[in-house]
């Protein structure tokens, strides 16, 4: 998270509404650790990653329904090893990713956690 809090930040400031994707767990060869996330912002934006590709467009199109619903979701991804080396990823695995909605209606406390994380 701490890689996408700058443009998070700026864009709540803002008074934008982004969907926030986050690595709540992984088991096996996960690419990315737990708590890495990626935002959809305004004008379909992305910034981040949670999978060094291999699921990005899947989370993407996630968070811009979590954002439209306002309701957040938890999704599992995952394919094996032997599967993924044969369509060309460098990873197997499972994750698990929490996507929200986030703006100063849903999040008002984000400038002060931004403020403590920050110092």
């Amino acid at each position: 998270m701490r890689e996408v809090m700058d443009e998070l930040l700026a864009w709540w400031e803002a008074g934008e509404v982004v969907g926030v994707g986050t690595v709540v767990a992984t088991f096996r060869s996960a690419p990315r650790p737990a708590g890495a996330s990626m935002l959809v912002g305004p004008g379909g934006v992305a910034v981040g990653s949670v999978s060094g590709g291999c699921v990005e467009g899947a989370v993407y199109e996630l968070a811009e329904s979590v954002v439209a619903s306002g309701s957040p979701m938890l999704q599992r991804y995952g394919v094996s090893d032997d599967d993924a080396f044969a369509v060309g990823l460098t990873c197997g695995g499972i994750l698990d990713v929490f996507v929200e909605k986030v703006s100063r209606e849903t999040f008002p406390e984000l400038g002060e956690v931004a403020g403590d994380i920050a110092a």
